[in-house]
């Protein structure tokens, strides 16, 4: 036992002042910062990416209800055409809300408040009370229109994912709107 502990002793000495092994202290340091920022890049990326699809597939849709190449368009109808032009939207036709409205142009009233999303607690049907207002309007009428899906973040204790707003299901909410004029009556 005498000899047992100077032996381990300069065993340990020498062990300390090697120098294999110096970077991995460094890596080991900064390895959770470098993970957090390439998981919140990919957040950022979901989330922008399916936010310019929201934008773009509005647009588009608008353009078709605004020049009315959509017949008796309604809530379900138009949902449908930007679901279907998004195509990065999960679950679009039941995470989707769209708000129509005619802006009066004697009151200049905008929308109401705050947006209309999809609470997954209680799903929306398509004839339920809680939707918003989805009304054409007529030809030289001034239109709002308003887009809100919910999603999921990817990473949802971390990074990014961590600081989104998000609701009591753990969603954070993608909203678009836009306005247009509706085209004239013929002979108007």
């Amino acid at each position: 036992m005498g000899r047992f502990i100077p032996s381990m002793r300069a065993w340990l000495g020498r062990k300390a002042r090697e120098e294999d092994g110096t970077a991995t202290i460094p890596f080991i340091i900064f390895l959770p910062f470098f993970m957090l920022l390439v998981m919140s890049a990919l957040e950022m990326g979901t989330l922008m990416l399916r936010h310019v699809m929201l934008e773009r597939a509005l647009d588009m849709s608008v353009r078709d209800l605004r020049l009315d190449n959509i017949v008796n368009p309604d809530h379900e109808k138009f949902k449908r055409l930007v679901c279907n032009r998004a195509g990065v939207i999960p679950d679009c036709m039941n995470t989707l809300v769209v708000e129509l409205r005619p802006v009066s142009t004697i009151t200049w009233e905008p929308l109401s408040s705050g947006p209309v999303c999809v609470d997954r607690a209680e799903p929306m049907m398509p004839n339920d009370e809680r939707l918003p207002a989805f009304t054409p309007g007529a030809g030289d009428e001034i239109m709002l229109i308003r887009a809100c899906s919910k999603f999921d973040p990817i990473f949802p204790t971390s990074g990014l994912g961590f600081q989104l707003p998000k609701d009591n299901t753990g969603a954070y909410a993608l909203i678009s709107a836009t306005a247009f004029v509706n085209e004239p009556e013929v002979g108007g």
